[in-house]
């Protein structure tokens, strides 16, 4: 039976990585996936799922209108990567293909954003999904990282703004708990 599965870290632990590495299993095996990013995530090129590591694939985009029931193509596996940017009724509509259709939908995302607030997408995955799995990651203390700040220019913790605000490591550092209430 297929499942929805929903495999969360802080930033930088490796979610892009272990995408393209399922990818590359299923592929291996002579078996089709089809990868989605979201559309509004551009740091690496338009429909790219890149990890920091180098590797990179193109990948289909879903924005805040996609249907997942209705779009995604007959495939052995649905990965998405940025899956918090997902609504609540496209997590919903991932949950339908998985048990109505039988395709396994894999989803790599962040679980919170900078204020510790959770992200739409990530709240219905934590409802909805049938394996959850945390990828770890370390603070610089040495402490597992969970949470997620947002820095300015000058390496500087900010603690307003807009949820969304697109970056990589110039703009977002991942920290332990302690750390993220610290600083």
């Amino acid at each position: 039976m297929a499942k929805l599965y929903f495999r969360y870290s802080a930033m930088n632990a490796g979610k892009s990585t272990a995408l393209l590495q399922v990818a590359h299993n299923y592929e291996e095996q002579g078996q089709q996936v089809c990868l989605y990013t979201a559309a509004i995530d551009h740091r690496y090129g338009q429909g790219k799922v890149t990890s920091r590591l180098g590797p990179q694939r193109d990948a289909a985009v879903f924005d805040a209108v996609f249907d997942f029931f209705k779009e995604a193509p007959q495939v052995s596996c649905v990965l998405v990567d940025e899956a918090q940017f997902l609504s609540a009724d496209q997590v919903k509509q991932l949950h339908q293909l998985a048990h109505v259709r039988g395709v396994p939908v894999i989803c790599y995302g962040l679980r919170s954003d900078f204020l510790g607030e959770p992200f739409t997408g990530s709240t219905y995955l934590l409802a909805l999904s049938d394996t959850i799995e945390e990828l770890k990651n370390i603070c610089s203390c040495g402490k597992k990282a969970t949470m997620n700040i947002r820095v300015d220019e000058q390496g500087k913790r900010t603690r307003s703004g807009e949820q969304i605000d697109i970056g990589g490591n110039e703009r977002y550092h991942h920290v332990c708990g302690r750390c993220f209430y610290s600083n």
